[in-house]
């Protein structure tokens, strides 16, 4: 009789940590913690903060600090950060609320470009066809730093959707980050100071944060209506290629006999 073929051992865990590890499985996994951070900030409904305000027992610089640490989970959840801008602002005034809010708009996007980078990129960077996504991919990635910055000082581009398509290309952390904190400023401090006058709605500090607000989103959507003709002329990118070693020509022989 035959005998019975074997397996060779440890075939299949091998073969079952490569379908895990795939990029198909990681963009799997990215996929399920951004419906269940979205479904957790639907039932837990963090904008209470506005109206609730702060627990009573936490207050100085670990409140603060708790703050953003809260605010950086939050914006990788997908919660608007205009509300926690505001909610900053009326929980600990300017300054304070300013540097809470930036650290934590840097911490969550942090987050969201390390999740983005490690469980999305290998499945979705394929799938980037057609001109105006390879020209946007080409952009972030050749010019991260500049780019990001103006998608940062500009509102037009949702923060979440920014981090995603940033960690999607080949832009690097140190150029993201410091474009995110830098970019950032302006806009988070005209909410900030909204959210700390808003007990004054007819304060001078009030109007000028609501006319900056006002003025920053029109001319971010005049910037994107000039820029749109320029992202669909614009060439596409050509995706690096192993230098290859030149052929010699047919019927030329490489070295003659003396």
């Amino acid at each position: 009789m035959l005998d019975p073929v074997t397996r060779p051992p440890g075939s299949l865990a091998p073969r079952c940590s490569r379908a895990l590890l795939s990029p198909w499985s990681r963009l799997a996994v990215l996929a399920a913690l951004l419906v269940t951070a979205a479904t957790t900030v639907v039932l837990y409904e963090p904008q209470r903060l506005l109206s609730a305000g702060w627990p009573p027992q936490m207050s100085g610089v670990g409140a603060v600090v708790l703050f953003a640490l809260a605010y950086g989970a939050c914006t990788a959840a997908f919660v608007p950060r205009p509300i926690l801008n505001l909610a900053a602002g009326a929980l600990f005034g300017t300054q304070a609320g300013l540097a809470a809010a930036v650290a934590g708009t840097v911490l969550g996007a942090g987050i969201s470009f390390t999740l983005g980078r490690v469980l999305g990129q290998g499945a979705l960077r394929p799938l980037l066809r057609g001109r105006w996504l390879k020209a946007a991919d080409g952009q972030l990635s050749r010019h991260g730093f500049r780019s990001m910055l103006a998608i940062r000082l500009f509102p037009g581009v949702p923060f979440a959707a920014a981090n995603y398509c940033a960690a999607v290309s080949r832009m690097g952390y140190a150029p993201f980050l410091l474009a995110t904190a830098i970019g950032t400023i302006p806009n988070t401090a005209a909410y900030v100071v909204a959210g700390s006058q808003a007990a004054s709605p007819t304060s001078p500090a009030f109007l000028i944060s609501m006319g900056f607000i006002v003025v920053s989103g029109l001319a971010a959507a005049a910037v994107a209506w000039r820029k749109r003709h320029g992202l669909r002329t614009a060439p596409i990118p050509a995706e690096p290629t192993e230098p290859t070693e030149p052929r010699p020509l047919a019927g030329v022989g490489v070295s003659r006999e003396g």
